[in-house]
């Protein structure tokens, strides 16, 4: 080999190692993200119809290509971020993604590497981010066949059998199976090693933006705090990750997302589906705010959401489509990260898993009042988020029926009251930063403005509405 043909080898080897290692997306980028949850079986199978599906509990037929043609439909209402299912080969059954059986290999069902990558590019063309859901605790249901995975077929890979029946017992979620899954043993080196290794492979090779983590209580904390140094900081410079930790104790998840930089707030999921769902008092949202403040160092990054795969949708909790309005409202320009679930721009009101999880092909409706609305509350949010995502949510006043609130520049009314009452609610705004003279306009209604005048401004609810109001141009 001569001197050029050396030096240009060696160019070579350094440019695609700063290739590997200049992907960012941070936490605090992730914060003027609006994020679409979608389950990648159930979402598109790419034509413009599919068949019904007869059984979810399997697979259904939605691909990555299925997404990639229906990215203007996700566009339209203004999300720039989507996280779709687990991408790897599963177990027979795993239509979710959760039953991993080859870390390695895509799974055939959702398509092809080609076809991954091929949805992450167009995303990117887009300025759509994306962030792919992961799982470290366990494998699919293969019982003690542990020759059945790839990566992880010996019997020390996993922790011994046993059952998790005490979700207070940090040991017993630890160290046994949830739903008979068997559990990986993190501590073993060989794990951790490849499952490290796999992430850096996954996150650089699909030019990925961000992951999902699920069941994050069920492995301890010291490998969480080894990932999140050697691996999330390290080898991908800070990549944001929101975990899952099923818990409505805000000093329980923060213990997770302490370590791991972010948490879904499934606290505040309780909170709303109170105060909203159950029309209960909105000094709950008080209540938990204050206590956030005291819990999390940047309550900002927590991925706030009303709607998953894996709990009931919210009309499903009730049908009222008004009240369901004012939670979205509330979770999409409150504190936080929001996550917006598949099919509720449809209308969508399944029970548990699987009914929550339906198919959306042949639902692409976006001329629905509830696709319109959606597109109304995630592009406005867009188009503020420099000054949201600048500022803290300010309480402006609140009632048991009301709660009303500002981030930056952008003045919310939510109320609890529903759509099947005839009532009007009226109240001043005095506690404000708006100048005299300001007008503000409601996004819903354009000649629906009021005016800052002696420091204050009126605001009339009807029929169970939520109002947003900006500032005229």
């Amino acid at each position: 080999m001569n001197k050029s043909t050396l030096l240009l080898s060696l160019a070579l080897i350094v440019l695609s190692g700063l290739t590997a290692s200049v992907h960012t997306s941070t936490k605090d980028e992730w914060k003027k993200r609006t994020i679409y949850q979608l389950l990648t079986d159930r979402f598109s199978v790419g034509g413009p119809n599919g068949h019904e599906c007869d059984n979810l509990s399997n697979y259904c037929g939605g691909t990555f290509n299925g997404i990639k043609s229906q990215l203007d439909y996700i566009q339209g209402m203004g999300f720039d971020a989507i996280w779709i299912s687990p991408v790897v080969e599963n177990t027979d059954g795993g239509y979710h993604g959760y039953w991993a059986k080859d870390l390695y290999k895509i799974n055939p069902r959702f398509g092809t590497e080609d076809d991954l990558r091929s949805l992450v590019d167009e995303c990117h063309k887009r300025d759509i981010w994306v962030m792919v859901d992961v799982v470290y605790n366990h494998v699919g249901p293969i019982d003690t066949e542990y020759s059945q995975i790839k990566d992880f077929n010996k019997p020390e890979h996993y922790h011994t059998k046993c059952q998790v029946t005490n979700f207070n017992d940090p040991g017993n979620m630890e160290f046994c199976r949830l739903s008979n899954l068997p559990d990986l043993d993190q501590n073993h080196p060989e794990v951790h090693k490849i499952l490290s290794d796999w992430t850096v492979w996954l996150v650089e090779k699909f030019n990925l933006d961000g992951l999902r983590i699920d069941t994050v209580a069920f492995i301890n904390k010291d490998f969480w705090s080894a990932l999140k140094k050697e691996t999330l900081e390290g080898r991908l410079k800070d990549i944001y990750v929101v975990g899952e930790v099923f818990d409505g104790r805000s000093d329980f998840i923060n213990q997770y997302g302490s370590i791991i930089g972010g948490v879904l707030n499934y606290p505040m999921y309780y909170t709303v589906q109170n105060v909203y769902g159950r029309s209960e008092s909105m000094y709950q949202i008080r209540n938990r705010m204050y206590e956030q403040d005291a819990v999390f160092s940047d309550a900002d990054a927590l991925g706030t959401f009303i709607d998953n795969h894996d709990n009931n949708r919210f009309l499903n909790l009730q049908g009222d489509w008004k009240l369901f309005m004012n939670a979205l409202t509330y979770t999409i320009f409150g504190r936080g990260i929001p996550i917006v679930y598949y099919g509720s721009e449809q209308l969508f009101n399944g029970a548990h898993d699987p009914f929550n999880r339906e198919t959306l092909w042949n639902k692409f409706n976006t001329q629905s009042d509830m696709y319109k609305f959606m597109s109304k509350l995630v592009n406005t949010r867009r188009n503020h988020i420099d000054n949201i995502a600048a500022s803290k949510q300010v309480e402006r006043y609140i009632t048991d029926k009301l709660y009303a609130f500002t981030r930056g520049d952008v003045f919310v009314a939510t109320t609890n009251v529903g759509s099947y009452r005839d009532q009007r609610i009226e109240f001043e705004v005095t506690y404000h930063e708006y100048a005299e003279g300001t007008t503000l306009c409601n996004i819903f209604y354009e000649n629906d403005c009021v005016k800052v005048q002696n420091n204050k401004f009126p605001v009339v609810l009807t029929y169970g509405e939520s109002k947003v109001f900006v500032p005229r141009k």
